[in-house]
């Protein structure tokens, strides 16, 4: 089979060009248009989950050979994690490739952070159903740059960071409520609102509470923390 256009420039972002297309094809297919012939990339998803925490887990040893398992572990979580790898995918543009539903389609669907996140997935593991591990190893190393090598400052999680924030000023923790909810029930986007004591706030929206609720920990964070550095 040959591929679009779209996807064709795709496989030059990745680095990789796909000798059996049908691969990538499936890739980014998601649920929500898939059939029984034109098959979605949910079992890409499962497989590629497993390429990524392998990579990740060799490269974390390699980087820092004297690190334990209790300081590799949130450095690895904070890698493989749905937000790092729908960053990667925004980086790639594999939002603009996705196959989706009218539904999705109407509901931003090549934005959402654990749609991106679940394709980057499946993207891996198409390639490794290509061509094998060492070649999705090398393509998740290239992409994921320099975030092995500064982990550490992104480990933990960001509502555990604020929350720390807070308790170091002698603040209750912070308290998150939803203040919005749109899309269908079967694929609803949720926006959720951080306050803190002190009144400062953030809001976010995503595909699912908890990542609405760690971006919102997230913005609010950065503005705090540059606003203490200025």
């Amino acid at each position: 089979m040959r591929l679009s256009a779209d996807l064709l420039a795709f496989q030059t972002r990745i680095g990789h060009e796909f000798r059996k297309p049908d691969l990538l094809l499936r890739a980014v297919t998601h649920a929500s248009i898939g059939s029984a012939t034109r098959p979605d990339n949910q079992r890409q998803e499962f497989l590629g989950d497993r390429v990524l925490g392998l990579a990740m887990a060799e490269a974390l040893l390699a980087a820092d050979p004297s690190a334990n398992e209790g300081q590799l572990a949130p450095r690895f979580n904070a890698l493989v994690r749905k937000e790092t790898c729908a960053e990667v995918a925004r980086q790639v543009g594999l939002g603009d490739v996705l196959k989706l539903g009218r539904s999705e389609m109407l509901t931003g669907g090549r934005r959402k952070e654990a749609l991106l996140g679940d394709a980057m997935e499946a993207v891996i593991a198409a390639v490794h159903q290509d061509a094998g591990f060492e070649v999705a190893r090398a393509m998740v190393l290239r992409l994921w740059g320099d975030r092995v090598g500064r982990v550490e400052a992104d480990a933990r999680d960001a509502k555990t960071a604020l929350q720390e924030w807070a308790q170091a000023r002698a603040m209750p923790p912070p308290t998150y409520r939803e203040t919005g909810r749109k899309g269908p029930d079967h694929q609803p986007i949720f926006t959720v609102q951080v306050v803190l004591a002190s009144g400062e706030n953030a809001e976010a929206s995503a595909g699912s509470k908890r990542i609405a609720e760690q971006t919102a920990a997230r913005d609010l964070l950065q503005r705090l923390e540059g606003g203490a550095g200025s």
